[in-house]
């Protein structure tokens, strides 16, 4: 039996969308080709539960790779249920009729249960291997009829051929005659490594037989012996019940997909049921990776379809702020496109995100309130991932404020909003916090002496996504947050204090006016205030105006930012601003506020706007 015939329906254009267009990497063929293969071991699996003529001699099921160095091949095969003549014809001649997709559809018009999880759905991916190969060969051998073997062949050019076959025993093999230029993929590396990546968690153990090509002067080698050591792991722990996974188990899951050979913080292993169905293995890490520092890096969650990999660039699995997560997530229900590389904007999805995502902060809840140490741990490592989600994920936002944690004065210790607002004395009219871009320069801001002075704690915001929040932060459980370097946040002042400043601002009327005009081109108003204590002056920002330490991070990330004049604060009870109001020298008076406006940019760690001035004043002071 020979015979050439040419693929169906427009199939020229058809099998050239699938090899030029398709699929976004040529790797992928072999992810569809074992995918297939394990399909056909499935369905013979299945039917030799009620036909004994299928696998009468009770095979090892699996699957075997050949690499052929010499002959540029690459050969798939398993041992499954195989193919007739007139199957492989209906199968392989007419692009996107799948096998698999018909034996469960005729499955379920019989009623029957306990359908086997098939992977094939479009009947596209067969042809993915013309990405790699200029000619495919096809011999197959069907289980449990009395039919000869069938060989299908074809370069990709619209035509096929079908012949008498070689194979005695049941199964399918794919040979692929590479393209030139494909020479990787009978490299026994790169198989390897694509092996793992796409299909680790195939059921069955995929081996893989290499024949190298002997080198020029060499006598060619014996073949080398079969490796039968699978390159594949087979374990889909999320399958598996709970009650029977050990901790080592998931910890050895965790560094095989983290490479990160510490402990997780938590393990969430997810089965979830019902009108939503779906399975995840997710682990909270300990540490923030290096992946998690580089520009554009992607989500940290693997989407498996029954065992297959399809990626771990799935951005819409979970929100942004979760992309820490390491894991795996499996649904049959996932809705692919054709190529199987990405997901379709679907009801499920959104379903499946929103449910993650509430358990990741279930269990952030829990361990906050059950384990304090291991949530300090999660804060200082990933606490910021938190942050983002209060500025980005407003559906969550409630949950995510409490979950945060910031530095406070009094402990140096990360606490929360509920518990100093829970520690707050009953005189205390708000929540006091400081931007800043370190621990030690908000400590040393001089904005806080009043504040410390009458025992108040102030929480310290000091990482950059604090800077990006501090803004949204406006009140808690109906207690107003106060920063106290901004101009509308003056401490609480007795009214003998206030009566106080009010006489000296009359007093020091003159000076006030000579300190804002030497300074009109920085600030924009000169007056009193109670917030000091022990220094002279300090600059405080405009309640509209941008908080100093994110000023400076946008203009390091190159960012124009507009210009915002400061307030400019003195302290009427300092030394230095009483001798200042009596100075009659107009040369040593202008110094002296230059002086003090770069002590004040110094104090909240920026720079005096002439830095080399400033040096050479404080030379001239430490002379005389």
């Amino acid at each position: 039996m020979s015979k050439t015939c040419a693929f169906k329906a427009e199939i020229r254009e058809m099998l050239d969308l699938v090899i030029h267009s398709l699929y976004s990497k040529k790797e992928i063929f072999l992810r569809e080709l074992v995918s297939n293969a394990s399909d056909a071991i499935d369905r013979a699996r299945y039917l030799s539960l009620t036909d004994t003529t299928i696998a009468p001699e009770a095979p090892t099921w699996g699957i075997r790779l050949t690499a052929d160095e010499e002959a540029h091949t690459l050969t798939v095969e398993d041992n499954g249920i195989g193919m007739t003549a007139a199957e492989l014809e209906d199968a392989l001649g007419t692009i996107a009729k799948s096998g698999t997709k018909a034996f469960a559809e005729a499955l379920k018009e019989g009623k029957e249960t306990n359908i086997p999880e098939l992977i094939g759905k479009f009947g596209v991916g067969f042809y993915a291997a013309f990405m790699v190969a200029d000619m495919v060969t096809v011999d197959t051998l069907r289980r449990g009829e009395n039919q000869a073997a069938a060989r299908w062949t074809s370069a990709g050019d619209g035509e096929y051929t079908i012949d008498d076959g070689s194979r005695t025993v049941p199964g399918t093999s794919i040979t692929l005659h590479l393209r030139e230029g494909m020479e990787q993929y009978t490299s026994e590396w790169t198989i390897r490594d694509l092996i793992r990546r796409y299909s680790d968690f195939i059921a069955y153990p995929i081996t893989l037989k290499t024949l190298s090509k002997p080198k020029e002067g060499e006598k060619p080698e014996e073949d080398k012996e079969d490796d039968d050591k699978p390159l594949n792991t087979m374990t889909a722990l999320w399958k598996r019940p709970k009650s029977e996974i050990k901790p080592e188990e998931y910890e050895t899951f965790y560094h095989h997909i983290s490479h990160d050979y510490g402990a997780p913080l938590r393990t969430l292993h997810i089965v979830a049921e019902g009108t939503l169905e779906y399975r995840a293995l997710l682990f909270i890490p300990k540490t923030a990776g290096m992946e998690l520092m580089m520009p554009g890096n992607r989500h940290g969650l693997s989407l498996y379809v029954r065992n297959v990999f399809i990626g771990d660039e799935i951005e819409e699995l979970i929100p942004g702020w979760l992309r820490f997560l390491k894991g795996v997530v499996d649904s049959s229900d996932l809705p692919l496109n054709v190529s199987r590389e990405m997901l379709q904007d679907d009801a499920i999805i959104r379903k499946i995100r929103g449910d993650i995502t509430n358990r990741v902060l279930k269990a952030l809840a829990e361990m906050a309130k059950d384990k304090p140490e291991d949530y300090e741990t999660f804060t200082t490592a990933l606490g910021d991932f938190v942050k983002e989600g209060y500025h980005s994920d407003w559906e969550n936002r409630e949950k995510l404020l409490e979950l945060m944690r910031f530095r406070d004065e009094k402990s140096g210790n990360f606490t929360s909003l509920r518990a100093y607002r829970d520690a707050m004395p009953e005189d205390q009219k708000a929540i006091y916090a400081l931007t800043a871009d370190t621990l030690q320069a908000a400590r040393q801001s001089p904005c806080l002496e009043s504040l410390k002075a009458k025992g108040r704690n102030i929480l310290f915001l000091t990482s950059p996504v604090d800077q990006f929040i501090a803004g949204e932060l406006r009140e808690y459980d109906k207690m107003p947050i106060v920063f106290a370097d901004k101009a509308d946040t003056a401490p609480e002042a007795d009214k003998a204090k206030t009566d106080a400043l009010d006489a000296a601002a009359k007093t020091l009327k003159p000076l006030t006016d000579a300190i804002a005009t030497r300074l009109s081109a920085t600030v924009k108003e000169v007056r009193l205030t109670a917030r000091l204590t022990d220094s002279p002056c300090c600059l405080v920002a405009d309640p509209a105006a941008m908080n100093p330490a994110m000023r400076r991070m946008m203009e390091a990330m190159g960012q124009s930012v507009p210009e915002d004049k400061r307030i400019l604060e003195i302290n009427p009870d300092h030394a230095i601003i009483k001798a200042l109001a009596d100075e009659k020298d107009e040369s040593r008076r202008d110094d002296t506020i230059d002086l003090l406006y770069g002590q004040a940019c110094l104090a909240e760690g920026s720079l005096p706007p002439d830095p080399a001035r400033f040096n050479s004043l404080v030379s001239a002071l430490l002379a005389r």
